[in-house]
């Protein structure tokens, strides 16, 4: 049976370990709202933080994505969503 894995980032490129995508991969996104379940505030902390490392990573590798394509990547997804 195969060993599970975590899909994690590569610095300074910010890809999955595993799969290669932007990370957080869908996998990873997954694997945080598991584990984050009972504070999604916490968890938009963390990634907070987590963005404002790959900015910086990303800047010095001249791949700089615009501020709002990177909170997409990294906190939109995230955000609770309506219980309406």
């Amino acid at each position: 049976m195969p060993r599970y894995r975590p899909h994690v980032a590569v610095r300074p490129s910010w890809r999955c370990r595993v799969c290669g995508a932007a990370w957080p991969c869908s996998p990873a996104r997954l694997s945080l709202l598991g584990e984050y379940r009972e504070n999604r505030a916490a968890l938009l902390i963390y990634l907070g933080t987590l963005m404002y490392d790959a900015m910086a990573d990303l800047a010095d590798l001249n791949a700089q994505p615009t501020p709002e394509a990177l909170t997409n990547r990294f906190l939109t997804w995230a955000r609770a969503r309506d219980q309406s």
